[in-house]
């Protein structure tokens, strides 16, 4: 089960939320800074990631090409990492039974 933080979520966030998911990484990590949205999806779908995002555009990226990969869309608003890790935390169960599920064909998840 692996998480992929995307552009707008620190990647000082990883570290306060590895105690619940297998694998955590953000685009900054992987070397993907400058990547836009679409290099970052084909990335997560060559990888086996499910992408975390507060952005929009990958809503629409799914809706042409479908999935996976998978999507935990953000919908509270910018906020601090430790805000953003624990409402991450407090959903844990939540994504991880979205991200095992593939019978259902439902590829995102809003948290607000």
């Amino acid at each position: 089960m692996k998480i992929l933080l995307d552009q707008n979520i620190s990647f000082r966030v990883i570290g306060l939320l590895t105690s619940a998911f297998e694998k955590v990484d953000q685009v900054k990590t992987l070397g993907l800074t400058d990547a836009s949205d679409k290099e970052i999806w084909d990335y997560a779908l060559l990888n086996d990631y499910t992408i975390v995002t507060f952005d929009s555009d990958f809503i629409e990226i799914a809706t042409l090409r479908g999935t996976p990969p998978k999507i935990v869309w953000l919908r509270f608003g910018n906020s601090s990492n430790l805000k953003i890790a624990n409402k991450l935390l407090l959903n844990a169960d939540v994504i991880k039974t979205f991200i095992r599920d593939n019978g259902s064909g439902i590829g995102l998840l809003e948290i607000d």
